[in-house]
């Protein structure tokens, strides 16, 4: 598979970072804030299921702590999972 051009691996690895640093806080506070709700649709057109995208979201706004962080891990899991499969993200 062809190497992506340099625009999409940015709109690719900007709004993980986003995700992957919310998922970390998720066990603190809510994380349904302005920054996930804007990284979310960027990985949209990459990932194949759009279900954990609606789940990380879901997730986020979750007042339980427990609750939330493993949400938001389970989803962001499957959206990496995605992005490989698909060959647009790799660590």
């Amino acid at each position: 598979m062809a190497e992506l051009p340099r625009h999409q691996r940015v709109i690719i690895s900007l709004p993980v970072h986003i995700l992957r640093a919310a998922m970390a806080r998720s066990g603190e506070a809510r994380i349904d804030v302005v920054e996930v709700r804007l990284a979310l649709p960027c990985l949209l057109l990459h990932c194949a299921e759009r279900w954990p995208l609606e789940l990380f979201w879901a997730s986020a706004a979750q007042e339980n702590e427990i609750g939330r962080a493993q949400g938001t891990t389970a989803a962001f899991n499957w959206i990496i999972r995605q992005l490989r499969l698909a060959g647009r993200y790799v660590d």
